[in-house]
């Protein structure tokens, strides 16, 4: 029975050892798998942040574009605006100017 149990002890024993080296041959960080999973990380890293800046940049984008979209509604309502001012004065009235606009048409007439 002791006999046995010495035998399995040793089996056991080089079993171990051969796990032991090849868990140190898939930690190895330039050819084993620890290095892959290393690379990985930091590729994974690197996207994030360049995911949050696209993110980032897309919303301020967004904003922008907002920002357009009401200033040419606003011109397009005033466009509006001025075009049934115009047609209710008549056909034959004379569009209003600015005063800026009439001293620079009055400087060119002179």
């Amino acid at each position: 029975m002791q006999f046995a149990l010495v035998i399995a002890s040793l089996g056991l024993a080089g079993f171990c050892g051969l796990l032991a080296r090849r868990l140190r041959r898939l930690n190895n960080l330039e050819t084993g798998l620890g290095g892959a999973i290393a690379v990985m990380a930091s590729e994974v890293d690197r996207l994030e942040k360049a995911i949050c800046a696209a993110r980032d940049e897309a919303s301020a984008a967004g904003e922008a574009l907002a920002v357009e979209v009401r200033r040419a509604r606003g011109e397009r309502a005033a466009w509006e605006l001025r075009q049934r001012i115009g047609d209710a004065a008549g056909p034959n009235a004379r569009p209003a100017r600015s005063r800026r606009l009439r001293k620079r048409m009055e400087s060119l007439d002179a």
